[in-house]
Parts: structure tokens; sequence; C-alpha cells
């Protein structure tokens, strides 16, 4: 297959650098853009006031692979490859594999998820992995479990372009449960921003704070466990993601408001709708 893999730790990350070799071992038909430091929690931000450099990297990867280094985000990464580096859409974009986990709402800040998010917005099948450590340089379960996971989807290709959201546990092979789907659980932090003074006597301020709690707001019977749980027992966790971000649950409740009709609007608001 030929895929293209993407990640927000830049081109130097090991989790970038062991999934692209093995897959190239593999013999699929791999190409890395990756930024050229570390992008994390650059969420969906695109690069629109000032150019974008490519360079190509020689050393670090399998000679198969072809690689680039990439002055963007992770996000201008994958949009650069798919408009102006490859010659054509590859079958899979995929993004990792990244140090820490992509779970709860960090998935929202997360570049890793944001890079795979963008090839499924231009239609290709897209898959984010991650590590759930961001200290263990040990990715051999996670580079397992993702060249098994492809050579699968290479005989059962997806009918139809997905995001999948995949977070392994930082332990041994021998150690991992399972597999699972998993819902996107809700994370909460106790958010600090500790105020320094810099050697020139400057104040500035440093983003702090530990997870304050995991919630699990779709309590019932017969649910998917959430990852954030799942994970804490070993399970490799699979979440299916999407571009929109409608609520619909909130649509029918909207939809029910009978006094938006009695609202009403002077001549200049109308004209805005014009």
């Amino acid at each position: 297959m030929k895929l293209l893999i993407g990640n927000d730790d830049g081109i130097f990350a090991k989790g970038v650098r062991s999934l692209a070799n093995a897959l190239a071992e593999d013999g699929h038909d791999v190409t890395v853009v990756c930024p050229d430091r570390e992008r994390s929690a650059t969420g969906h931000s695109l690069t629109m006031h000032q150019p974008i450099r490519a360079e190509p990297v020689q050393a670090m990867f399998h000679p198969a692979v072809k690689a680039w280094s990439c002055s963007g985000t992770p996000s201008d990464c994958i949009k650069l490859a798919l408009g102006a580096l490859l010659d054509s859409f590859p079958d899979f974009v995929l993004a990792g594999i990244n140090h820490g986990a992509n779970t709860g709402t960090d998935i929202l800040y997360s570049g890793t998820v944001s890079a795979a998010m963008e090839g499924y917005i231009e239609g290709i099948p897209s898959i984010a992995f991650s590590l759930t450590s961001f200290t263990s340089q040990e990715f051999g379960s996670a580079v397992e479990f993702a060249r098994s996971f492809m050579a699968q989807l290479s005989d059962r290709p997806p009918q139809v372009p997905m995001l999948l959201n995949v977070n392994v546990p930082a332990v041994p092979s021998d150690r991992i449960a399972g597999v699972t789907l998993a819902r996107q659980g809700v994370r909460r932090y106790t958010d600090v921003f500790q105020k320094r003074i810099d050697p020139r006597g400057k104040t500035y301020y440093w983003l702090a704070g530990e997870v304050l709690e995991e919630i699990d707001d779709e309590k019932g019977e017969n649910t998917l466990p959430i990852d954030m749980a799942a994970i804490a027992d070993n399970y490799i966790t699979i979440t299916p993601l999407q571009a929109k971000l409608i609520c619909r649950d909130t649509l029918s409740q909207i939809e029910q408001w009978q006094w938006l009709e009695k609202l009403s609007f002077s001549r200049s608001q109308k004209s805005l709708f014009d």
C-alpha cells in the first residue's frame, strides 16, 4: 500500500521513525512528512502568514522511505504532502507513533490526531497511533500492532473513508490484554499558570496542571468502555472519530424552542443576513 505518515513530535522522533521503517520493511510504499521540530498540542492549526519550507531527509529512515522535514504544523505537513509532494493520493494517511496518549478531550488539542484528520478530510482513510507514555522509548508493542493492523487493512480495505484513533498501552506485548473499541471520554485538568521571571526581569507564564477527573458522561448498559479506562486495563483502544462537530442532540432540543420564531431583528440587523 501507499502510505503517508506524519506526526507532531517532529521528524527526529523515535515513534515516527520506528513506524515508518517497520512498514517499509513490510513492503509498503512509505512517505514521511513531519514538522522540523516539536509541534505537540497545536491542534489543527495551519500556517497562513509565512512560507512553508520542506527539505528532504536522507538519514535515520529505511532506504525505501521518502522523508521530508517541514517548517509547518502537523496539518500543514499532510496538506503539503497531498497537494505538492506526492504524485498521487496514498491509500492511507497515518500519524504517529505519538509520545503520549491521545484520549478524552486531549484529542481536540492533538497535532497527531489533526494530522490524521487532514487525510480524512480529503477522503483518505486515516489512523492516528499513540503510545500511552511521554517518557517510554519502547515502541515495540505499538509498532507490532500497527504492522498487524495495516496488514489486515491491506487485505480488507475500508469501503468508505474513516478516521481511527488508536492508543497502545506502554507495556510489553505479553501484558497487552487485548484490543477493544472505545468511546472518547472527557478529561478535565486543574489548569495552573505558573508566574515566573526571566533573566531580563520580564514576567512570563508557564501552563502547568494535572488531570482533575476523568468523566464517563454516557453511562448505561451495553456501552463501550471509555478510552482512558480501557487503557488503564492494558487494552489497545480503537476510537472512530469524525470531522463534523455538530451536536445533533442539542440541535433536536433547540428545534423545540418555540420562542425562536418570535425573535425580531431591526432593519440594520436584517441586512447582515442579506
